[in-house]
């Protein structure tokens, strides 16, 4: 049967459903498989050299099949106004912000005429991104893996921007993994899901094979939300899997910056040649050389409704068919 949503008409996608950025886990064959299965993916450049940023999007363009068919995320802990306009220049048009203070930039973006997504994490913040004229407003709950933005859980924080949001649609976001999260979304008011840990483990994204694993196999109680990982986004809190650098962390009493156990210790090497250092916020990739369970490893609470790396496309199958039938079955409970 399928979605019709804000969502899916304005980007003319199949799938109601957004792939969140996933670090260096976010490849062009990954955005691509997304975009050809007819669901948006996004990829942060905040990490990618500017010099290097044109080509880099090429690469993106051809594989999605066209610079409108994937998104661009910017997390603005620091200025990102050149990279945004070598985006758009490169033909760029759907664009994701988070942290920071996103209003000139989403003035940049419209004027460009792209499609503008704001994540928020409150009704204020809501109220801001919709006066600032953005097409989508992102409501992240507590409950999402990867940097987190609110203290509120998805069940309470979704209504409660959908009631702010004077209008804007929303996207939800934050421990959905899933056709019942989905349609538990829609029924909350929101246009789509938001969807992270889930797309980690698929098996078209860059990221590191022994993190999808640890996805598939983690329980709540592997999960852990902490600041540990800081190099390069410093007093962010995250949600990750607890690895060999967190327990070690954790067994020397939790010490301050400066003297935790390996600091300064090179785990692996940027394809850049630049040596990646434990702590540092990259997530670790597919090709990564040297120590990669000891990088990142961020999942959010739906991890534990993971079972196995599927394909991206046969993912989104699953995911509109489980949402229908939740969605139908929520009718059947209706007197008439």
């Amino acid at each position: 049967m399928g979605f019709k949503t804000a969502l899916t008409d304005r980007l003319n996608l199949k799938h109601p459903v957004v792939a969140a950025p996933l670090g260096r886990g976010s490849t062009p064959e990954f955005l691509g498989a997304l975009a050809n299965a007819g669901a948006l993916g996004f990829v942060a450049l905040g990490h990618i050299p500017e010099t290097e940023l044109r080509q880099t999007l090429s690469g993106y363009i051809a594989s999605a099949g066209g610079a409108d068919r994937f998104g661009i995320n910017f997390v603005l802990i620091a200025d990102h106004l050149q990279r945004l306009e070598t985006a758009l220049d490169a033909g760029c048009r759907v664009v994701s912000f988070l942290r920071g203070d996103p209003a000139p930039y989403v003035r940049r973006a419209k004027d460009a005429g792209a499609t503008v997504f704001w994540t928020v994490s409150g009704s204020e913040e809501a109220k801001r991104a919709a006066d600032c004229g953005v097409d989508f407003i992102v409501a992240q709950g507590r409950e999402a893996g990867g940097h987190l933005t609110g203290e509120a859980p998805l069940m309470t924080l979704l209504p409660t921007i959908v009631d702010s949001a004077r209008g804007v649609p929303v996207v939800a976001a934050g421990g959905i993994a899933d056709g019942r999260g989905l349609a538990a979304a829609l029924s909350l008011g929101a246009c789509g899901a938001w969807m992270g840990t889930r797309f980690v483990a698929s098996a078209e994204s860059g990221s590191h094979p022994g993190h999808k694993q640890m996805i598939v196999d983690c329980g709540l109680s592997d999960l852990v939300e902490t600041t540990l990982f800081d190099g390069g986004w410093p007093n962010s809190p995250h949600r990750v899997i607890a690895n060999s650098t967190y327990k070690n962390w954790k067994d020397a009493g939790y010490p301050s910056n400066g003297s935790r156990p390996g600091e300064g210790e090179a785990i692996g090497q940027f394809s850049e040649g630049v040596p990646m250092l434990r702590y540092n916020v990259a997530t670790p990739w597919a090709t990564m050389d040297g120590d990669w369970e000891a990088g990142p490893l961020y999942a959010g609470m739906s991890a534990t409704l993971i079972q196995a790396v599927k394909p991206v496309g046969e993912l989104l199958a699953e995911i509109d068919d489980e949402a229908e039938t939740a969605l139908r079955r929520n009718v059947s409970y209706l007197r008439v």
